[in-house]
């Protein structure tokens, strides 16, 4: 028989701490969202479609330290006689684990701690396991948070893990429905997102599968070509060999990099990841999860080293991935009144010994054969269709998720889904809604939440001249509002008009975002530094603080701040950075260099993917003092790319 059960682990993890205090106004640095394309006129990627330039109504997890400590974590274990597959609901649902019980074998790359770093949307992110990003391009919202949880069964009577939430920026709810049969030898994940809107939305999805990185390993997978980025731009290119290095033999790919293999429609849709005598975890699909990719760190210094910020001792690991599109490149346009719908297989594969002897194309022909043999593209759309009620019947709730989603009106297509508002503020705002009356928390508290968007934000504004004429924080969401639509003089006149009922700093905080948006430096300077003298205790408020007084060059603001800061404040890694950027601004390269070079040198918590500011700035100040050019040092290289 398969079941569930619900069961706690013990594993060393640092803590996420709390979310910002202010809303993600000026994003972080998103890959994908900054690239050139040459294309053909037939590739149809959609590049640029959908993307976000910050990731509000969310905010940052950016208090996080790499400091460790044993958690206990909360895991849904699904089990048959075949497989063991364990998942994380409290961490976006991860598939954390699969276990191929005939050999002992964990087919994914299981993290030994949860180490976050700054890589997702909303800067925490920790590598291992199966992620499942939705919604907007790069690593999902709720990657670090966690999702509604309930339980039901299969016609069968075999028990199904109901996961799911409501998203934010895209305004749809999505559901994962999981399941072992008694003789499934690969899990069952049925995908559900449903756009009940009147209006076309950019969609995204990538399963994101993180799995060893085998010696002599290699990817199978039915393509000839693949999307790609070098030398500046993206481009359709020829496999395996992609500049001079065969793609499907990952230990051997230089840099970081991704390759989204083109896959013929009438081909089925697979990726593998296998050792070298031919085992490892295959991933299949219904046919409209088209796409398939692989990334990797690549194997040089600075990918070294991202390697080893991730784990602790677990090693190294790739990424096999599925996606609704061609490309992670741009979201796909979902239309209005639709729900789609989608099934997805993990298991063992085996395929003859010696694949390191055979060639791509022929590694696809065997392992496309042996899906032909079982007829298993048929037959998982076959199931898709036969588990339709299932996936809309009601389920036992288990655990709570956000409650955003008990906030809006919803129609039939998800009223299977039961959302709460599972805090006191949800149902504070919840009063608001239904009365005009926004509450007015004093100055100096957090902002409880960001709820106003373009569908609502007329709803607060016709308020102002009335039941909320006085309320500082009416007037302040108003002016995010607006600053999320990019009207930003609107955004101004109305933060000012917030300030002038109640200086508070989250107010200040607004209008040096729009000052820095509208190419007013020395103005957004003025305004964040204002904001600082009356919010300097909280490590999010003070990150963003110093982040926007760098943006607008006001080095010696930066100095004198955090000189007059607490010796705790100043060994937080990003401050620190700002401080010695600051001072090599200023001319004092020595101080600088010593700081920088201090107990084995600085590390920054929560560096973001892709960052080479503290290699440039290692770089350019022992140029200065030197007066010579050098190596950038292992623990200051991030560069993978």
């Amino acid at each position: 028989m398969s079941e569930l059960r619900f069961e706690c682990i013990r594993m060393q993890g640092a803590d996420l701490g709390p979310e910002s205090c202010v809303p993600d106004l000026l994003g972080e640095h998103i890959l994908q969202n900054h690239l050139e394309f040459r294309l053909d006129e037939e590739d149809e990627i959609y590049e640029g479609y959908g993307r976000r330039k910050n990731a509000y109504p969310y905010r940052q997890y950016n208090s996080y330290t790499r400091k460790l400590k044993e958690k206990e974590i909360s895991t849904a274990i699904l089990e048959n006689q075949y497989l063991k597959a364990v998942f994380l609901p409290e961490y976006g649902g991860r598939l954390w684990e699969l276990w191929d019980k005939t050999t002992g074998t964990n087919l994914l790359y299981t993290n030994d701690v949860l180490q976050f770093s700054n890589l997702a949307v909303r800067n925490a992110w920790f590598s291992g396991g199966v992620e499942w990003n939705m919604g907007i391009i790069g690593h999902t919202p709720y990657t670090t948070a966690p999702l509604y949880t309930a339980v039901t069964e299969t016609q069968t009577g075999a028990p199904v893990l109901r996961m799911y939430e409501y998203e934010r920026i895209r305004k749809v709810p999505y559901q994962m429905d999981f399941w072992l049969e008694e003789e499934d030898r690969a899990l069952n994940c049925r995908m559900r997102i449903v756009n009940e809107s009147e209006e076309v939305i950019p969609m995204y999805w990538w399963s994101n599968m993180a799995v060893p990185e085998y010696e002599d390993g290699r990817i199978v997978v039915p393509a000839e070509k693949a999307f790609t980025y070098a030398d500046g731009a993206v481009f359709k290119g020829d496999i395996p060999m992609v500049n001079g290095v065969d793609v499907t033999d990952y230990k051997k790919i230089p840099k970081s990099v991704d390759y989204f293999f083109a896959i013929d429609e009438e081909k089925p849709k697979y990726i593998a990841n296998l050792n070298k005598e031919g085992y490892g975890l295959l991933h299949t699909s219904t046919k409209r999860l088209r796409s398939r990719k692989l990334f990797s760190w690549g194997n040089g210094q600075a990918s070294d080293h991202w390697q080893e910020f991730l784990t602790d001792k677990a090693g190294r690991y790739v990424e096999i991935q599925a996606g609704l599109g061609k490309t992670q490149y741009g979201c796909v346009p979902m239309a209005p009144h639709t729900a789609w719908e989608w099934l997805e297989q993990y298991g063992p594969v085996t395929l003859p010994k010696h694949i390191k002897e055979k060639s791509h194309k022929e590694r696809e022909a065997e392992l496309t054969a042996v899906l032909e043999v079982g007829k298993r593209t048929a037959s998982m759309e076959e199931k898709l269709k036969e588990t339709r009620p299932m996936a809309k019947r009601k389920a036992k709730l288990v655990n709570c998720g956000s409650g955003y989603g008990a906030l809006v009106q919803r129609g039939k297509w998800s009223e299977h889904l039961e959302f709460l508002a599972v805090s006191d503020s949800q149902n504070i705002w919840k009063h608001y809604f239904e009365t005009g009356v926004l509450h007015k928390p004093a100055a100096g508290n957090v902002p409880d939440e960001f709820l106003i968007d373009g569908e609502n934000l007329q709803f607060l504004v016709n308020t102002l001249e009335s039941s909320n004429k006085d309320n500082w924080y009416a007037y302040y969401h108003a002016g995010i509002g607006y600053y999320q639509k990019e009207h930003y003089k609107t955004a101004e006149k109305l933060l000012l008009q917030s300030c002038d009922l109640e200086k508070n700093p989250w107010t200040n905080h607004g209008l040096a975002c729009v000052c820095l948006l509208t190419e007013r430096p020395q103005e957004a300077a003025k305004w964040i530094l204002q904001g600082l003298q009356m919010e300097n205790q909280n490590v999010s408020y003070l990150k963003e603080g110093l982040k926007i007084l760098h943006l607008c060059e006001a080095y010696k603001e930066i100095v004198d701040f955090f000189e007059k800061q607490e010796s705790q404040v100043q060994e937080i890694g990003k401050l620190k950075f700002y401080y010695i950027s600051a001072l090599h601004r200023l001319g004092e390269d020595r101080k600088a260099y010593e700081i920088l070079e201090q107990d084995g040198g600085l590390v920054i918590d929560d560096i973001r993917e892709g960052e080479e500011s503290i290699a440039q700035l290692w770089s350019e100040l022992y140029e200065n003092l030197h007066s010579v050019k050098a190596a950038i040092p292992y623990r200051y290289d991030f560069k993978a790319f």
